[in-house]
């Protein structure tokens, strides 16, 4: 299957629907982009980005590996000239969804879509302020070569900002990973890397790493889950009596500690690129 053809299949079965509302993968954009804006997840993001010494406002940002473009749409409306690069050109969930969520929303002035792969931007060395992924570092096929790219095209004193990237401790553990994913058996285009991997590939790339932000230290790895949405889920699993003795902090607690031990737990890094 294509990630086109998959995203159809759970849409179309009732067994995922929690994880297509989740993961913003709807089929109504404006919808998917509304809820995004909104999420602890994006708050938090712009946050980190606005806490770091770089041009923000009004900032030159490549969107890599955009999708149906959830991200690329929340940052133009936020003031941000966006580069959203995509290499599927799908209507569904890819670049031709970014070209029709950037006219749903009229910022048409403020996206550019470009249809290519991470591993080899058309662009010119340092042309952006802030290089953005979400949940797309770890698809890189050539992973050292996807952020010596990324980081080329960054302005000196500028942004690398990684978030949602699934880690993992050994080929074990991304054998587990790939297993429990829902997805991944219908594409097989899920991926994982050590965490020595991905700062291995930051710091080759002669970029400084900021802050690394680990499964449970920020909403942008554990959104969208919440104290009450967790106690909610214990007590559909377990049943309310049972339930009812969990305080809501020690359910939090306990999905935290999980996620940090969880194979393909998240991760996301800011770097910046030395003036």
């Amino acid at each position: 299957m294509t990630w086109e053809e998959t995203i159809l299949e759970v849409r179309a079965n009732p067994a995922y629907k929690d994880l297509v509302i989740d993961a913003y993968l709807g089929d109504n954009l404006a919808d998917n982009v509304n809820r995004f804006r909104v999420s602890q997840e994006f708050k938090t993001t712009l946050n980190e980005l606005s806490n770091q010494k770089t041009k923000v406002k009004n900032a030159n940002l490549l969107d890599i590996g955009a999708g149906n473009g959830i991200s690329t749409i929340a940052f133009a409306l936020e003031g941000f000239q966006v580069t959203a690069l995509e290499p599927d050109p799908s209507n569904t969930i890819g670049a031709g969804a970014i070209r029709k969520a950037a006219t749903q929303f009229e910022v048409q002035d403020k996206v550019e879509v470009v249809e290519a792969w991470g591993e080899k931007l058309p662009f010119d060395d340092e042309t952006f302020d802030i290089v953005f992924g979400r949940q797309v570092m770890h698809h890189a096929h050539q992973l050292e070569q996807f952020v010596a790219e990324a980081a080329r095209v960054l302005k000196k004193g500028g942004l690398l900002m990684t978030v949602r990237d699934h880690v993992v401790s050994d080929e074990k553990d991304k054998e587990a990973f790939l297993k429990r994913h829902p997805l991944h058996k219908f594409y097989g285009g899920e991926n994982a890397f050590t965490i020595e991997e991905y700062t291995g590939a930051i710091k080759k790339a002669n970029l400084e790493i900021l802050k690394s932000i680990g499964p449970s230290d920020s909403p942008i790895n554990y959104d969208p889950w919440t104290k009450g949405k967790m106690k909610e889920t214990i007590a559909n699993k377990v049943g309310r009596i049972f339930s009812n003795n969990i305080t809501t902090e020690l359910a939090w607690k306990l999905q935290m500690s999980r996620l940090n031990k969880l194979p393909g737990r998240l991760y996301s890094f800011i770097a910046t690129k030395s003036k």
